[in-house]
C-alpha cells in the first residue's frame, strides 16, 4: 500500500465512525412514533382546533 491509499483508508474509517456516533446520538434522542399510543393531539390536531377557536373569538 502506498501512502495515499493508507491516508484515504484512515480518513474513511474516521468519517464512518463519526457518522455512526451521530446516528446513535440521534436514535437515542427520538422515539418510534408507534410507541406513543393515541394522544389527543394525534386524534384531532390541536392547530386546526385552535385556529378555528381563534377565528370565533375575533368575530365576537
Amino acid at each position: 500500500m502506498n501512502k495515499n491509499k493508507k491516508l484515504f483508508i484512515i480518513i474513511g474509517v474516521i468519517f464512518l465512525l463519526i457518522m455512526l456516533l451521530i446516528g446513535i446520538d440521534i436514535s437515542t434522542r427520538t422515539t418510534f412514533p408507534g410507541s406513543k399510543g393515541n394522544l389527543k393531539e394525534r386524534m384531532a390536531p390541536s392547530d386546526t382546533l385552535n385556529t378555528h377557536g381563534e377565528k370565533q373569538d375575533r368575530h365576537q
